[in-house]
């Protein structure tokens, strides 16, 4: 009786009706059954990995019942109640565990690393943080579409040591988004205990210092969690601001089976199993007369046998079989071209005057990119500019510069020095249907956000189907005299990440083409500007609405003697350098896209010469050229009438000093490399 007593007074049913207090149980029984059941599998060899969450259920089970159904939630590994409250199917579940294809990612992902755009669930990454950056930007998508919606990110303990954690924060309360961050504070990340992650009293403590409320609360008490989410939800819409819960608990396991538990003191397993979230709440409620002896059996006896019926449907799923066309289709989302505003119109020149036409003219490429980007956020009401002084200031090249008149701030912002949750943001907001444009301040500075980019954008429709509507604006290169940390041709860094879509323009009427094309493709786009050509190069553009094709490279001039297959500022010393040797033939091809690369369009190419340069700003060893170089031998061999050869840069960091960084770049090296493809 005694023991009763003290569950009576650690649960407060509040106003909870009897129907939620009966849903709650049956989800915490649901979900601890499934981990029973799952270890006994993992130890017969029918499942390949878990990550057991016994112990720490009446979090994920109570959060997600207090939030809506369309609302978004980021879980991680021990949250298997997120999945089951949202009421996933067991069978394909156990299809997703087993890597199977009938899954949620066609087996191409493990465990708990999948989401589901029916369920509102974003699936993580290994690396923790970066969940937290996208709930940062569905909750800025509900607050523009003006929805009284909130999104939900879990993390441990260990994960609010990542920067990611900090910089999601941050964005949050400087935005003022309605999104609750939940800290899952079981005392260990994998074995390493929280005296070894943190010196404050409590993680809450951390919410003042992002200028947001926060609380700490039990979190094997299933109805203070259900109670306190849900009243925090409602802060969060009524408030528009952010808020922080630290939940404390425990989990019974190791991080995962592998591991083991030796690491952890025997005692705190006896003092926490004391605390076991469904032994107490079942407790409770039996104490209270709300249920019966009975109903508490049957309810148990039902859920093992649709635990055993929904297995059983699991092992029966047809085997895989590998479809390689299939595999390389999904790493791109593709849809059917969208109506817009505006006519689309491809590569036109001819400058027209008459009533209801168009006229083509002499602009900058800064000019030709800034009207690419003012014309696309005219045709898509759902298009957000997003970076680093982009509004009243226009960003550090002018590129937007009045944009923030137009559009306002909601649409043209501002952001922290965060780049990673900026990325992350982006990507929240094609969760919800938005396409965003993130300018990286420097093309340099996307290193801060590098995981975001390849693992999150790029990943996630071959993982689990959903797009990622983002496009990073990149200034790059050097020739400006600006030192390493401002000049570096990154590029290559990216073309080796299935996924990605690479565009590089060298001419202003490509510059805006590409950028329109780029925004209104469903897919990842990293555009890089070369920033030396913003203010030097004009050309002629029409100022209609139009798009250049992505992934098909363009034939500058057609010649005999040598190919020069290039791109960027590369370009331009390819056109000067054959405007200077009149008497050599040179057939340029300028790629403009570098991830897809056009390759009928490079074989034309060495078809027409049999000798080909490869021409690059970027260092020589890992650069792009090194892949096309390949590429030629392989498919190209017959057509050569000498190797392929490369002129890029040095390979060192890019000098400030104006005459090392002339010695550094690929140009102060083509003559030779031209004479030695003519002699040979």
């Amino acid at each position: 009786m005694e023991n009763n007593k003290d569950c009576t007074m650690f649960f407060d049913r509040k106003n909870i009706p009897p129907q939620l207090l009966w849903q709650l149980y049956k989800n915490l029984l649901l979900s601890r059954l499934i981990e029973e059941k799952m270890l006994v599998l993992l130890r017969q060899g029918k499942i390949s990995k878990w990550f057991s969450g016994i112990g720490q259920e009446a979090i994920s089970v109570g959060a997600t019942l207090a939030m809506q159904n369309d609302e978004w939630i980021m879980p991680l590994h021990r949250n298997l109640g997120v999945f089951t409250s949202r009421n996933m199917p067991l069978h394909k579940l156990f299809m997703q565990w087993q890597g199977n294809k009938n899954g949620y990612s066609k087996g191409r992902e493990r465990s708990f690393h999948f989401g589901s755009k029916e369920h509102f669930i974003c699936g993580m990454i290994s690396h923790l943080g970066p969940q937290l950056a996208i709930a940062d930007g569905v909750a800025l998508a509900y607050k523009l579409k003006k929805e009284k919606k909130v999104s939900l990110a879990f993390t441990g303990d260990g994960g609010t040591s990542e920067g990611d954690f900090h910089e999601a924060l941050n964005v949050a309360a400087v935005w003022d988004l309605p999104v609750i961050f939940v800290i899952e504070n079981n005392g260990y990340a994998l074995s390493t205990p929280v005296h070894e992650q943190y010196r404050c009293d409590g993680l809450v403590d951390k919410a003042r210092s992002y200028g947001m409320e926060g609380v700490r609360i039990e979190g094997n008490n299933v109805l203070e969690v259900y109670d306190t989410i849900h009243g925090v939800r409602e802060y969060c819409i009524r408030k528009q601001k952010p808020y922080l819960v630290e939940c404390m608990t425990f989990r019974m396991r190791g991080h995962e089976e592998a591991s083991g538990i030796k690491y952890v003191p025997e005692k705190l397993f006896e003092e926490w199993a004391e605390k076991d979230p469904i032994k107490r709440y079942e407790e409770y409620l039996l104490s209270q007369q709300l249920f019966l002896p009975d109903e508490i059996e049957n309810v148990k006896t039902e859920i093992r046998k649709y635990i055993e019926k929904e297995l059983s449907i699991g092992f029966h799923a047809t085997a895989m079989a590998v479809d390689t066309s299939e595999e390389l289709h999904d790493v791109f989302y593709s849809s059917l071209p969208k109506k817009t505003k505006s006519s689309v119109h491809k590569h036109i020149r001819k400058s027209e005057t008459s009533s209801g036409s168009h006229v083509v003219r002499d602009i900058r490429f800064v000019d030709a990119i800034r009207e690419g980007l003012q014309q696309s956020m005219r045709n898509n009401d759902n298009l957000v500019l997003m970076g680093q002084d982009i509004a009243d200031y226009g960003g550090v090249f002018k590129v937007t510069e009045d944009f923030v008149n137009e559009f306002g701030k909601e649409r043209v912002r501002n952001t922290p020095l965060c780049e990673s949750a900026i990325v992350g943001a982006a990507l929240g907001l094609s969760l919800e249907g938005f396409k965003s444009v993130m300018e990286m301040q420097f093309a340099d500075f996307v290193s801060v956000g590098f995981n975001q980019v390849v693992n999150n954008l790029a990943k996630i429709h071959y993982r689990w189907g959903q797009n990622a509507d983002v496009v990073i604006r990149m200034p790059t290169g050097g020739t400006v005299n600006a030192g390493p940390f401002h000049s570096q041709s990154n590029e290559a860094w990216f073309i080796h990440t299935p996924g990605l879509k690479v565009v590089y323009p060298s001419t202003p009427a490509d510059a805006k083409g590409l950028i329109i094309a780029a925004i209104n493709d469903p897919n990842p786009v990293i555009f890089f500007e070369h920033k030396a050509l913003y203010r030097k190069i004009t050309g002629d553009v029409d100022e209609v609405y139009f798009e250049t094709e992505i992934g098909k490279a363009r034939q500058v001039c057609e010649g005999n003697d040598i190919s020069i297959i290039t791109y960027g500022l590369g370009v331009h010393w390819a056109l000067d350098y054959a405007a200077q040797h009149s008497e050599v033939s040179f057939d340029v091809l300028d790629l403009r896209t570098l991830l897809p690369l056009d390759y009928d369009a490079i074989k034309a190419s060495v078809n027409h010469t049999g000798k080909v340069l490869v021409l690059h700003e970027d260092t020589l060893t890992g650069g792009v050229g090194g892949e096309i170089s390949a590429w030629i031998c392989e498919h190209c061999f017959e057509l050569l009438d000498a190797p392929v050869m490369r002129c890029a840069s040095l390979d060192t960091p890019v000098p400030f000093n104006a005459e090392l960084e002339k010695n550094f770049m690929a140009d102060s090296r083509l003559h030779s490399y031209i004479q030695k493809l003519l002699n040979y």
